[in-house]
């Protein structure tokens, strides 16, 4: 019996030690490096792709140089490409006449557009000082805002009253004073 103790004791320990065994871990190995083409090239990030050839535009025809725009502002002004603007008696309104002449001036604003324009409006020697220059103030506001209209920008076109203070014909007859009643264009900056 007592052989039979140690046998028993004896397998007890051997299958102690064989659960108490710890299993080993898997050793990982390295993968190995792609193959390179020489030892110079393996730092070196992949080469990017060829671009693809896209046609050259045809540079466009030298233009003549403008006669207008060579020119300087007071000899545009004093030869002005701008049409005036003609009212009626007491009114600020754009007729048909007013509207061609403003359609012509838009365009060349149009073909100019770095011009920033400033609408003078007048009127002519009947009435108060402070009557003309409120109308001068409506006629220069109502070629503005048609010339707006017609897509220039409000930032170009500055406006100013003079009144009867600057008339075009310095005569007293009606005749004179048909050409006062108007807005006339000054360019103020290229």
């Amino acid at each position: 019996m007592h052989r039979q103790h140690i046998v028993f004791v004896m397998a007890a320990i051997l299958a102690a030690t064989a659960a108490c065994k710890k299993a080993t871990p898997p050793i990982a190995r390295p993968t190995p490096p792609p193959a390179a083409a020489s030892s110079g090239d393996a730092n070196r990030p992949p080469a990017p792709p060829t671009p693809v050839s896209e046609p050259r535009p045809v540079p466009p025809e030298p233009v003549a140089e403008d006669p207008i725009s060579a020119r300087d502002i007071g000899d545009i002004n004093k030869n002005s490409p701008f049409q005036p603007v003609f009212f009626a008696l007491d009114s600020s309104e754009v007729d048909a006449t007013a509207q061609q002449a403003l359609n012509a001036n838009a365009e060349i604003m149009k073909k100019y557009a770095t011009w920033v324009i400033t609408i003078e409006g007048h009127a002519d020697e009947r009435g108060t000082a402070e009557y003309n220059l409120a109308l001068g103030e409506r006629r220069a506001m109502s070629a503005r805002t048609y010339l707006v209209s017609l897509g220039i920008s409000g930032d170009r076109l500055r406006t100013v009253s003079y009144g009867k203070e600057f008339p075009f014909d310095p005569g007293h007859n009606e005749a004179a004073w048909q050409k006062n009643r108007r807005a006339q264009f000054v360019l103020t900056s290229k």
